[in-house]
């Protein structure tokens, strides 16, 4: 497999299908790195910041200051808890389902569109590389320590 081909193929078809999208949905702009962060939150509700910027590779002082912009627009509830102050997690709002089913159903249209050119045994590759493709985000996904490094290569010594 063309590693590089796959990563630079799937890059592209990300930032196409957003910037495609982002007129369907009526909705202002949002960054790609709170988006990203809106996206953790939405599928580990009850997540800490510390959490976050772990799952996305980031520095803390970074991504509390999106977390900031994503509470102050009301996509983001911060809840502290009850037998530790210190300990707050965060929570998507019901705006912020809103905009991730806008979001999505955008994508989904513009996915769509776009595949119609293919050829009926070029969508049926895709459906059937669907489950591994889904596999293969759910490992990208984990947190950055979790994730095996690369082996060294050989010297040939």
């Amino acid at each position: 497999m063309n590693h590089k081909a796959l990563a630079v193929c799937m890059i592209d078809i990300s930032s196409d299908i957003r910037r495609k999208s982002l007129n369907e949905t009526g909705l202002r702009p949002i960054s790609n790195g709170v988006l990203e962060i809106l996206r953790v939150v939405e599928s580990h509700p009850g997540v800490t910041v510390a959490e976050v910027a772990a799952r996305l590779g980031r520095q803390l002082s970074n991504v509390s200051s999106q977390l900031r912009e994503l509470v102050a627009a009301g996509l983001v509830t911060r809840v502290k808890d009850a037998s530790d102050k210190r300990y707050v997690s965060l929570h998507p709002t019901e705006e912020s389902r809103r905009i991730k089913l806008l979001l999505e159903g955008a994508w989904a249209e513009a996915l769509i569109a776009a595949s119609a050119r293919l050829l009926p045994e070029e969508r049926a590759q895709i459906a059937a590389s669907l489950p591994a493709l889904e596999r293969l985000a759910s490992f990208l996904s984990e947190p950055e320590a979790s994730l095996p490094q690369p082996h060294p290569r050989s010297s040939g010594t």
